[in-house]
């Protein structure tokens, strides 16, 4: 395992005094969540560095995942520039309590952070490398999953693939305390392998899901889709012990039965034995792409990501892509949609339910009309408050000149609002940046 990075602490210990208890002591019920700008911080060397996931945390605090490339700055004792899993966790405070780093020595990225129920985390992504933190690779990229203690020291970790590019993208943890794990499988490359019945049906990359017990072995793996490109972006567990993916599919054959456009939302239920029980697309004539799911409160689900249609599930279309948001039944039947934007490129990444029922969304936005009430240049992060039935009650751009993205958002216990991404930007909101691509942590209350 990688060696901390001491300078982390000493940095943000200054970078992030300022946001102290009495800040959070003025959060009320009647006034969290109205979209305040509470910071903005930057954090990164003189390469990349990127926000994929953030957590909240049992005691308050969050976890943040991404990736890191460089070896200066807030990166000082790093040894090489190719990209490791960055972990970051704050306390309630924003003080950085602890950092680390893991990978190789060639390109390892986190997608994905949960907390687990004894206390750790659990971080997916992939690996490129075979050696430092990584002890095998089958192919060019592999799914990489990583089990952390409350500490953040590596308990195992352990590699899943073929010979081809084979990437992590979501996981979630099971009732037994194991994980279901899913990404993008190299179908062509691995031979049909990856399959329960090791069927050489499909082509391309598909849709894999792998259950994986507690020590990390797997229990059984599928994959799924047709003969293009299928991408699965968020999971969650049903009340019969079963799965839902949120996918973005363009294949219109083998697994998918009513193919609507160019790319597709593409939901499709398993069973807890991985068994598809169920597939529906929505979407119009064009590209669109289904990027998270959150289960809500009345039982159903929401499903977000983007739309460049006019037609058929999608009524409205107010740009040249807009956010579009489905609420579906366990059955997969749509209950409502709801698109929001402007005339440019709106997108959302991430969905998460609120203590109100309500959602919050986190993606990026080129607009500045329509719903979009303000660009700072080119793409903003864009974190929206909607409620249960998708009206907007706040919504905040944060960005510069440059392209800046939102990846993921979660609302704390206290009802403050902490968002991640990636910045190129240096003026605006953002008072830093230290190379190509900063780390970016936004918090609103």
């Amino acid at each position: 395992m990688k060696r901390n990075i001491p300078v982390f602490f000493s940095l943000f210990l200054l970078l992030f005094y300022s946001c102290s208890k009495e800040e959070e002591a003025t959060i009320t019920p009647e006034t969290r969540n109205h979209g305040e700008l509470a910071f903005v911080k930057t954090f990164g060397g003189s390469k990349n560095e990127i926000a994929k996931s953030v957590v909240k945390t049992a005691d308050g605090g969050y976890l943040i995942a991404g990736y890191t490339q460089s070896t200066d700055g807030d990166l000082a004792g790093k040894i090489n520039q190719d990209f490791d899993f960055l972990l970051l966790k704050f306390s309630s405070e924003d003080v950085l309590q602890w950092s680390k780093t893991f990978g190789g020595s060639l390109d390892d990225q986190a997608n994905d952070v949960i907390h687990t129920q004894d206390g750790g985390f659990a971080i997916l992504g992939f690996a490129e490398s075979t050696d430092k933190d990584l002890t095998e690779n089958a192919g060019s990229r592999d799914f990489w999953l990583v089990k952390l203690n409350n500490a953040g020291n590596l308990l195992w970790q352990k590699s899943f693939g073929f010979s081809g590019l084979d990437y992590g993208t979501s996981l979630i943890e099971t009732n037994d305390n194991g994980f279901l794990i899913s990404g993008v499988l190299d179908v062509t490359a691995s031979g049909g392998l990856g399959n329960k019945s090791a069927s050489n049906k499909h082509a391309g990359g598909d849709i894999w899901a792998l259950k994986i017990n507690a020590e990390g072995t797997v229990v059984w793996q599928n994959y799924y889709g047709g003969s293009y490109t299928d991408t699965p972006y968020g999971i969650v567990k049903t009340s019969d012990n079963g799965f839902i993916l949120a996918c973005s599919s363009d294949s219109n054959d083998v697994d998918i039965s009513d193919h609507k456009g160019a790319y597709d939302f593409w939901l499709i239920k398993m069973s807890s034995e991985g068994t598809l029980l169920w597939e529906k697309s929505f979407g119009g004539s064009e590209i669109d792409e289904a990027r998270a799911i959150t289960p809500t409160s009345d039982g159903n689900f929401l499903i977000v990501g983007d739309t460049r249609s006019n037609d058929l599930d999608v009524s409205v279309n107010k740009g040249a892509a807009d956010l579009w948001m489905i609420k579906i039944t366990p059955n997969g039947n749509l209950l409502w949609k709801k698109t929001l934007g402007g005339s440019s490129f709106d997108v959302a990444r991430s969905v998460f339910e609120t203590q109100d029922n309500g959602f919050l969304i986190s993606g990026s936005s080129r607009s500045l009309n329509g719903d979009v009430s303000q660009n700072k240049g080119q793409n903003d992060a864009w974190i929206l408050k909607v409620d249960a039935l998708g009206t907007i009650v706040w919504q905040k751009t944060v960005g510069g000149s440059e392209i800046d993205f939102g990846y993921d958002a979660v609302e704390l216990n206290n009802g403050t609002v902490i968002a991640v991404g990636e910045t190129n930007s240096s003026n605006g909101d953002i008072t830093e940046n230290k190379g190509f691509s900063d780390l970016l942590v936004i918090k609103i209350k």
